[in-house]
């Protein structure tokens, strides 16, 4: 059974960063896109950050030049950099993997547990 462990919130003042981390465990065979989405209290998830196998990113405008997403194929992990953090980042992330389990078999989406960033002074 592969799992999603996800790393790296807490509490931080505006202005400042955080390094969110998420490692994949347990018998892959490829990997696909991965990324970030964010869920704020009373809000719907979105979509922050995503990264292709082929290293292609993308990001919600509202991060733009303030968020950075890096992958470890080697490591099945997804990173995200968050700096200049502000008040509406607040949300629990989930990161997500696109994951091929198995040769020959379809790929599936799998999802972190989530970690909860605070900014607030």
């Amino acid at each position: 059974q592969v799992q999603l462990v996800e790393s790296g919130g807490g509490l931080v003042q505006p202005g400042g960063s955080l390094r969110l981390s998420c490692a994949a465990s347990g018998t892959i065979f490829n990997i696909g896109a991965m990324g970030w989405y964010r869920q704020a209290p009373g809000k719907r998830r979105e979509m922050v950050a995503s990264i292709s196998s082929a290293g292609s990113t993308n990001y919600v405008d509202s991060v733009k030049g303030r968020f950075t997403i890096a992958s470890d194929n080697a490591k099945s992990a997804v990173y995200l950099q968050m700096t200049n953090l502000k008040p509406e980042d607040t949300a629990v992330y989930y990161c997500h993997e696109n994951l091929q389990l198995g040769p020959d078999v379809v790929y599936v989406t799998v999802w972190g547990q989530g970690t909860q960033v605070t900014v607030s002074s």
